[in-house]
């Protein structure tokens, strides 16, 4: 018979011709010779302590079987006189019950057993109706797949490796006070997304152009300004553009949650390294209303200069400045003096992020030169980007 998760070589009658429900009833138990007595005058074998003998037909081989009680419940199973031939035969040739470890169980004799008999008992958490809710909350016991181990039958299977992910803020540098760098900040996918919004609004009014001044000189990249114009002649701000007056495109909404996401890393990284609260005094927070974006080309370069064509508060304030750069790497200088021989110098990547402001909010910065062909080859596959950086330096006016 099956007992619990072992199986032995005995295998029990159907309990329905041992059980007797009417005789158990009236006090009258079964005994294995087809007699009965009387439970309250009569004990047998069974009842009194001792240890019952079990006898096969065959060779009259007797055996111990240990007593099998419910509760206050005693029940007898003739195993001698119900076996069949086939395992009267294995029991002929063993010395003792042999009792062995099993993953099969066999169902064929169920309906004769009491409905608890045979089944594993829950954690004792999950047997109190107050602790069941965190027994099943915590997954133990959520129904397993069949083919599967360890993978819940309802559970989403991505077929593709997702690139979405947790940036970690503590690996940022603080470059001086007021001025981070993050490297590889932002994900390809969200990459892809700039240059296809970029290019979106480039080619429609207010778009790309190629700056240049009264005597005829141009700078060496292309221009578009969103939120506010900026003017490199006259080096103010306005609404609408000098050249053809049309009026700059809105910064959209993902671009200035970018910047907010930037922000707050930025003062997370700031309060581990300079250990201060006051983080706002090293680096305020903004929500941008202006974005100057630049694309250089291979051969493009950008001179030492100071931003300080912002409103007199902002720059009182060090509202700072957020840089993201997108496609082929670039060598980037700043420093405290317009002299290119003292100034400090960075290689910003695709995907990275430099902000600066408060102490740093006024330090001279520039493009020293574009490397060629080091943007992702996913995104250019992705965007068709030409070679080149792409460039949004995101203000507060």
């Amino acid at each position: 018979m099956q007992l619990g998760a072992y199986r032995t070589t005995l295998t029990a009658a159907p309990l329905s011709s041992v059980f007797r429900g009417k005789m158990m009833n009236r006090g009258i138990k079964s005994r294995a010779d087809g007699n009965s007595v009387n439970s309250k005058n009569n004990l047998t074998d069974h009842e009194s302590g001792q240890p019952q003998v079990w006898s096969t037909s065959k060779s009259g081989y007797e055996e111990e079987f240990p007593s099998l009680s419910v509760s206050n419940r005693r029940t007898r199973i003739d195993l001698g006189t119900h076996c069949q031939p086939k395992w009267r035969k294995v029991v002929d040739n063993v010395d003792k019950l042999q009792i062995e470890p099993s993953t099969s169980i066999s169902h064929q004799d169920d309906t004769f057993l009491p409905t608890s008999f045979g089944k594993k008992p829950l954690p004792s958490s999950s047997r109190n109706p107050m602790l069941r809710q965190t027994y099943h909350e915590n997954g133990e016991g959520k129904r397993r797949s069949t083919f599967s181990k360890g993978t819940a039958i309802d559970e989403p299977f991505d077929i593709c490796i997702s690139e979405a992910r947790e940036y970690n803020p503590l690996t940022g540098q603080v470059l001086r006070p007021g001025m981070v760098l993050f490297k590889n900040y932002i994900p390809l996918s969200e990459q892809v997304k700039i240059v296809n919004r970029c290019r979106e609004l480039g080619c429609g009014p207010g778009g790309f152009y190629r700056p240049g001044y009264d005597d005829g000189a141009k700078l060496r990249l292309y221009m578009m300004c969103l939120g506010l114009d900026w003017n490199p002649q006259t080096r103010k701000y306005g609404e609408r553009r000098h050249h053809d007056q049309v009026a700059a495109p809105g910064i959209p909404h993902e671009f200035t949650s970018l910047v907010r996401r930037v922000l707050d890393d930025s003062h997370t990284l700031i309060k581990r390294v300079l250990k201060t609260e006051n983080v706002e005094d090293v680096l305020p927070a903004i929500s941008p209303d202006l974005c100057i974006v630049n694309f250089y080309t291979t051969n493009g370069r950008l001179g030492l200069h100071q931003d300080t064509d912002e409103s007199p508060d902002s720059l009182l304030k060090g509202f700072p400045v957020v840089s993201v750069s997108i496609g082929d790497s670039a060598e980037f200088l700043y420093g405290d003096q317009r002299d290119v021989g003292k100034a400090e110098s960075v290689l910003l990547k695709s995907g990275d992020v430099l902000i600066f402001g408060g102490e740093s909010r006024r330090i001279f910065h520039g493009v020293k030169t574009i490397i060629p062909d080091t943007a992702p080859h996913a995104l250019l596959d992705a965007t068709k980007l030409r070679p080149g950086r792409l460039n949004l330096t995101f203000r507060k006016y």
